[in-house]
């Protein structure tokens, strides 16, 4: 059940920001697409009370749980991101928009985006992990929370290889290619 829910929001979160740059951009209603963008924390909201619910009422914790908080955590976090992202996307093809400037693919530059992006999974990170903490507390029960805890480990290690491949640019830039 919770599968489904999470793909329903995933889907749910991607219709709000068609729906709000197709009305900021083709019908021209600027104000009514910044409302249905401001709409996609509605589903992360909608997610996180209907996960704790499922485990509220009894459902052992299961890897589609943990990956609620995962979703949740990297939908805050790079949420903004992925909306300019489309935005410009969006303005570039159907407003006459400039076309999007292709992200740094070496050098200093590439190095310093790699490692912002990092500080976003970081946040992500934080916040996907509190959620889990919280879902742990809530249930109260370490045996019907061992596939969270288990998420909280898994992710940790990404984590940790993300910051030695992201910050390594800093160290060994990318070169250009000759």
């Amino acid at each position: 059940m919770i599968a489904a829910f999470i793909i329903g929001c995933e889907i749910g979160f991607w219709l709000f920001v068609l729906a709000g740059l197709f009305f900021r951009y083709r019908l021209g209603y600027r104000k009514t697409g910044a409302v249905l963008l401001a709409c996609t924390p509605l589903v992360d909201l909608a997610l996180i009370v209907a996960t704790v619910l499922d485990l509220r009422g009894g459902a052992e914790s299961t890897a589609m749980h943990g990956a609620a908080a995962l979703y949740i955590g990297l939908s805050v976090a790079y949420g903004h991101r992925m909306i300019r992202w489309a935005d410009e996307r969006f303005r570039h093809r159907f407003a006459g928009g400039p076309a999007p400037e292709p992200p740094p693919k070496h050098g200093r530059e590439h190095a310093k985006r790699e490692v912002k992006l990092w500080f976003l999974h970081l946040a992500a990170w934080a916040i996907g992990c509190a959620i889990l903490l919280g879902m742990i507390w809530l249930v109260g029960d370490a045996g019907r929370t061992a596939a969270l805890s288990g998420w909280l480990r898994l992710w940790t290690i990404v984590l940790a290889v993300d910051f030695l491949w992201s910050f390594s640019y800093l160290i060994w830039p990318k070169k250009a290619k000759s």
